[in-house]
């Protein structure tokens, strides 16, 4: 009687416990159940699966670049740029179409001229647009018209303006379509080599270059991607974009030598000058004394005024690429382009990582005091009166006002606009000769004005 009182749930349980004796699963069944449940439930939690189909509609994005040994697919990829970069040139002005848009422009002005400058009123200007066909539309808005916009009672805009804005921007793309030619990985950046290789068969086309010897191409080469890759490249990842070489003057100071009439104050000022080239070239041969080719310690002592103190020249060797302790051209150009360009922040952190011996980030007195004290070494030497290092410490935190009162930062030195001098009176007895005369210097410069003066009354 007391087993037909049974609750049902102790039937259950017996029926449950004997259906699984009879179909028990192995371990990877369960597994691939619990995969699949787990899958199920996941995605439409996050709202996927097969109920949301706008999943099924996002574009790609990435496309993997072709490896080494894929020969086609480069060749594939190569040829469709070539093509891309076709395209795009001919959407560009030609010479053609830009005297048109100018005899246009010249035809549409507006009286009055404001001093000799022809200007156009808006009305006008987007006659002219109308006219000039479908490749000037970029050219012809608002925005571009408000942007030359000054201080016209008439509110008209100077002809002249707009016509170098375009033969700006036209230039632009050119030389940016120029450049992404060499691009071989079409990353839109350019490695040492694309940019060596544009500017070798870009000597060809400037004037001011004719007088090199092919034998020296090599070198002016280097001498002058060195310059774009300094400055553009700080981290040194051995790539700079082509937007930045666009964005900067270097493309523009080397393109100067199509200019057959270059003055020579142009020329000695500009790096990639043919005399500016053979100067810092020559100047590396002549400090070469046992002509192996490459700068020593000792060698390089010489560079400039003679007056680096040996502090500096043993950092500069124990943080720079060296060949047997030794420097060559490629490394002997960065440390020529620090040092003449002191107040650029590129050539502050070169020198920066220099100074900051223990890489901290920062100089403190420590720093300061182990560098100074090379100058007032040299001044012994040169039978000088040595400066106390505490009036020196005290001038360079007040030049540089660093948050941290107690360290100087690359920031800091930046922001200061006082880097120049700071670094100077650190590495260059001569530099610091200038700074502590400074007065005296000023004075005899007026002293010789004033008498130039008199001279000529």
């Amino acid at each position: 009687m007391a087993k037909e009182q049974q609750p049902p749930w102790s039937d259950i349980l017996k029926r449950r416990l004997a259906n699984t004796k009879k179909d028990e699963k192995s371990d990877e069944e369960k597994k691939a159940e619990e995969t699949e449940l787990f899958t199920k439930y996941y995605t439409e939690w996050k709202g996927g699966g097969d109920k949301d189909q706008s999943y099924k509609n996002i574009p790609r994005f990435y496309y993997r670049l072709p490896a080494e040994d894929e020969v086609l697919l480069q060749k594939l990829r190569e040829e469709s740029r070539a093509v891309f970069l076709q395209r795009k040139s001919r959407e560009l002005l030609d010479n053609e179409e830009l005297q048109n848009l100018w005899f246009l422009l010249d035809k549409h002005q507006v009286p009055p001229v404001s001093g000799e400058e022809a200007m156009i009123s808006y009305e006008a200007y987007l006659q002219v647009g109308e006219k000039a066909g479908p490749k000037c539309n970029k050219f012809f808005t608002a925005r571009v018209y408000s942007k030359l916009l000054h201080s016209d009672p008439y509110g008209r805009i100077s002809i002249m303006q707009f016509f170098n804005y375009v033969m700006r921007k036209v230039w632009l793309h050119q030389t940016r379509i120029g450049l992404s030619l060499y691009d071989v990985a079409g990353q839109g950046h350019l490695r040492e080599s694309d940019l060596e290789n544009y500017i070798l068969e870009l000597i060809p086309t400037l004037p001011q270059l004719d007088g090199l010897e092919k034998s020296f191409y090599s070198f002016y080469v280097c001498t002058a991607v060195r310059k774009f890759f300094f400055f553009l490249d700080p981290l040194r990842t051995g790539k700079i974009k082509i937007q930045d070489i666009l964005a900067c003057s270097f493309l523009d100071d080397l393109l100067e030598l199509r200019d057959e009439e270059l003055s020579k104050e142009s020329q000695e000022s500009n790096w990639f000058s043919a005399p500016s080239a053979l100067r810092v070239y020559g100047q590396y041969l002549n400090l070469d004394k046992d002509h192996n080719g490459m700068l020593s310690k000792e060698e390089l002592s010489r560079y400039g005024t003679a007056t680096l103190t040996s502090v500096f020249l043993d950092r500069v060797f124990q943080e720079c690429l060296t060949y047997d302790g030794e420097m060559d051209y490629k490394t002997y150009l960065d440390f020529v382009l620090a040092l003449e360009n002191r107040k650029e922040p590129a050539a502050l952190q070169y020198i920066f990582k220099l100074l900051d011996m223990e890489n901290q980030g920062y100089l403190n007195v420590f720093s300061l005091n182990y560098f100074f004290r090379a100058i007032q070494e040299q001044m012994k030497l040169h039978g000088q009166e040595p400066v106390t290092f505490q009036d020196v410490k005290d001038e360079i935190f007040d030049m540089v006002k660093p948050k941290d009162p107690y360290k100087i930062t690359l920031q800091d030195l930046v922001n200061s606009c006082q880097g120049d001098t700071v670094t100077s009176i650190l590495i260059d007895l001569n530099g610091f000769w200038t700074y502590e005369n400074r007065e005296v210097l000023v004075a005899n410069d007026n002293d010789g004005s004033s008498t130039a003066d008199l001279d000529d009354s």
